[in-house]
């Protein structure tokens, strides 16, 4: 008798490659769906492990992705909207579909990645659409879980590595005056909570804000990160005007370094707010930012 399979679309991207190997060290049968997927460099022989080629935004792929499933995860994002994907199409119509072919499969277990901070009044437009897209997975099964990450860190992550490159400049230039609390949290525990959600016995919360162990505003991150590098430089304040000009000039990028949505996101806090399911209630203790930088970065030469 064939095993039901977690499904997990956006497999290779940096939280779902995470996913997909916690879900296959834990035993559990596991599809890695992506557009282009390719086989973990972790992966043995007798893994229970299967990749599938598909597109969130096409229907049938999606149907035949979904096929023997019991559990799935939208890992699948969008930082950069395009002529070719919208924030629309992805967020939203694509989120929206899969949930719906998943209910209408009878699977019991879904879970959204989202974020922090996601809000319909959002002057962002990624935001915007994170925040209909929860809306319309909801509007389609009504027991989805959302999960909503703070700033996510871990090995070659994205966000340290930027702020690696700003402590090789002769002084950090500042979003605003660096006073924004982050609690930034590590991609192992966000992939761990994932886990747990998915399970046969999960908690009957549907809305979870997860964050790192430690709040603490940008500039104390800043100072964290040249403190493990064995670097000094002195922190510059900027206006956000300026800053706002700067990713407007940007924009003109296919693959622009600084968006306007990135500077919006990082004019307010990001931490976990009252009344959600935290990893509290999944038992489990979340990491410190301050004590996984041996691990998440190059050692200081």
């Amino acid at each position: 008798m064939t095993r039901p399979v977690t499904v997990v679309f956006g497999g290779t991207g940096f939280v779902g490659a995470q996913l997909i190997r916690e879900l296959v060290e834990s035993g559990r049968p596991t599809r890695l769906v992506a557009r282009r997927p390719e086989w973990p460099a972790w992966v043995e022989d007798g893994d229970p492990l299967t990749l599938c080629a598909a597109d969130i935004r096409d229907a049938d792929q999606v149907a035949t992705a979904l096929s023997g499933a019991d559990a799935v995860v939208n890992a699948t994002s969008l930082y950069v909207a395009s002529r070719q994907v919208s924030f629309e199409a992805m967020h939203v119509t694509a989120a929206a579909e899969l949930a719906r072919q998943a209910h209408q499969a009878g699977i019991e277990r879904f879970v959204q990645l989202s974020g922090i901070g996601t809000r319909l009044a959002s002057p962002s437009a990624y935001v915007r659409a994170r925040a209909r897209g929860e809306s319309a997975v909801l509007d389609a099964m009504p027991k989805a879980t959302i999960v909503r990450p703070s700033v996510i860190f871990g090995p070659d992550d994205a966000f340290l590595g930027q702020l690696t490159a700003l402590t090789r400049l002769p002084a950090i230039p500042l979003f605003g005056r660096g006073t924004q609390r982050l609690q930034p949290v590590h991609v192992v525990d966000v992939a761990r909570a994932i886990v747990t959600l998915t399970a046969r016995h999960r908690p009957r919360r549907y809305f979870f804000e997860l964050g790192g162990a430690d709040v603490l505003d940008y500039r104390e991150i800043l100072q964290l990160v040249m403190h493990h590098l064995g670097r000094q430089r002195p922190m510059v304040p900027i206006p956000f005007a300026v800053w706002h000009a700067v990713a407007l000039g940007l924009g003109i990028l296919p693959e622009p370094p600084l968006t306007r949505d990135q500077v919006i996101l990082m004019q307010g806090d990001n931490r976990v707010t009252e009344g959600v399911g935290t990893f509290e209630d999944l038992g489990i203790r979340p990491r410190a930012l301050r004590d996984s930088l041996p691990d998440c970065l190059p050692h200081p030469r």
